[in-house]
């Protein structure tokens, strides 16, 4: 599925590097509360698990493509609720490909797969006070703040807040 230059995909076993290096690069640890590294081979196990069914595994991750297949993000939908029509997402760009609107058009892209395709009727974010181009982008895209969870991450030996972010994808 794409728009304009993008593409969402499952990840695949070419992935790995990709995967590898983001899940280990220290600046995206923090936001997913990761504490220890990941090995080759676990990851190489989780991709080979990655493409079971979301209404089995409560989450899905897409590696997110531009021209070439080249990975350049993930975009993953996770608490899964098919009974409740709802999911969180969460998105990581690297570096080299941030602020040319790839994240803009993948989130627009993961509303569409969860409204269409797995009849979510709402999706959530939790992003760190101190994200000010997630904070930026999901307030663009009319996602509403809803809460806040004081003190919820420690970063660089300081406590900071999290905003709990909602959006509504159909009225019916």
């Amino acid at each position: 599925m794409g728009i304009n230059k993008i593409n969402l995909r499952a990840l695949e076993l070419d992935d790995l590097e990709f995967l590898f290096k983001i899940e280990n690069d220290s600046k995206f640890q923090k936001i997913s509360s990761t504490i220890l590294p990941f090995s080759k081979h676990y990851l190489e196990k989780y991709i080979m698990e990655s493409n079971l069914d979301i209404f089995l595994e409560k989450q899905f991750r897409f590696v997110i493509s531009i021209e070439n297949n080249n990975p350049i993000g993930l975009i993953d939908l996770f608490d899964f609720d098919p009974i409740n029509h709802r999911a969180g997402i969460g998105i990581v760009i690297i570096n080299t490909h941030r602020k040319k609107g790839y994240a803009l058009e993948s989130v627009k892209l993961i509303e569409d797969i969860s409204k269409k395709d797995l009849q979510i009727h709402q999706l959530y974010v939790s992003v760190g006070v101190d994200n000010k181009s997630s904070l930026n982008l999901f307030k663009k895209l009319g996602y509403l703040e809803i809460g806040v969870k004081k003190d919820w991450n420690y970063v660089n030996g300081q406590y900071i807040d999290e905003l709990l972010f909602q959006k509504i994808l159909s009225n019916e």
